[in-house]
């Protein structure tokens, strides 16, 4: 699927810039009985993290290729093309997975940014520090009528209720791939198209992204134990979480997982002889090429010579 293009998105969230810690509380209640039920799923600007792709994807019984195909747009999450995708929507700006009056139709396996509405997580790192920092802040929007109620919930005890942490716990590495590669800046320069294309791959299509990892040139090329290929076929969960690793060697240099000996030389002496023997083809098409034009010429001097 590509990514180079970038959907046009009329739906901004209104998020407050007060930043929150866990235990500040919030009034929020929503209910299928508030007038404003699904309003937001009629205005959907919905950034899919790498695990509710996973989750989707089961729900829908579809592969990842097939899901993102379907059911997403790509977009670029900064000024190096770093790709990310958006819930698709239909042309009045509706969540595809809106069922009716009914409300979402995918509810228990619904997207992260779902679960946390009206709190918008910030994966926060600063200056020098090893870690990041996770705070939120509060979104209000127009529509929105959970505002207006009497109950007070703390945002930890909001976090536990919509099944967040679960999702956080998936997502975490990926919110954190995204904080390194912004803050390490200039020292490691825009990335590549194949750099971005394999975050791709490796976050979002992770069909496609086992394949590559089971693939002969990538066992021959890592020293991985049998089971633990095994263990990547079977779990999307456990793909994706070396995906993060894969991606934080490729990309930052943090070796974590083991190349076989002298896997970059065989690997630049297989591509020289593939190289070579592509150039030995083209000789060799050239030099038939030449010899049926002469042959031509001198079957029929006097005529021109036509192709089939």
């Amino acid at each position: 699927m590509s990514h180079d293009s970038q959907p046009t998105l009329p739906f901004q969230s209104a998020i407050h810039p007060e930043v929150l810690d866990c235990t500040h509380t919030i009034p929020f209640r929503c209910h299928p009985d508030i007038a404003c039920f699904n309003a937001c799923c009629k205005q959907a600007d919905v950034t899919l993290t790498p695990y509710d792709v996973i989750r989707l994807k089961h729900r829908l019984q579809l592969d990842s290729s097939a899901f993102l195909e379907q059911y997403t747009v790509p977009f670029q999450m900064d000024s190096d093309g770093l790709p990310g995708i958006k819930l698709k929507t239909d042309n009045t700006g509706a969540c595809l997975q809106l069922a009716g009056d009914s409300g979402c139709g995918v509810y228990s396996d619904r997207p992260t940014v779902c679960r946390y509405y009206p709190i918008a997580l910030l994966a926060l790192k600063e200056k020098d520090a090893k870690t990041s920092k996770e705070q939120y802040s509060l979104i209000t929007e127009p529509h929105c009528l959970g505002h207006q109620t009497d109950r007070r919930i703390a945002i930890d005890d909001y976090r536990q209720e919509q099944g967040v942490v679960e999702y956080d716990d998936m997502n975490r590495p990926w919110y954190q791939l995204i904080l390194k590669k912004k803050s390490a800046g200039p020292s490691i320069g825009q990335l590549p198209q194949p750099s971005l294309q394999l975050f791709f791959m490796a976050c979002y299509d992770l069909d496609r992204f086992r394949r590559f990892v089971c693939s002969d040139n990538f066992r021959a090329t890592y020293q991985l134990p049998a089971d633990f290929y095994a263990e990547l076929a079977q779990s999307d969960e456990e793909l994706l979480q070396f995906g993060y690793r894969f991606l934080r060697q490729v990309l930052f240099g943090e070796h974590s997982i083991q190349e076989a000996a002298d896997a970059w030389e065989k690997r630049v002496e297989q591509r020289r002889e593939v190289w070579e023997l592509r150039r030995q083809l083209e000789i060799a098409r050239r030099a038939a090429a030449e010899d049926a034009k002469y042959e031509c010429a001198s079957d029929a001097p006097n005529s021109s010579c036509q192709g089939d």
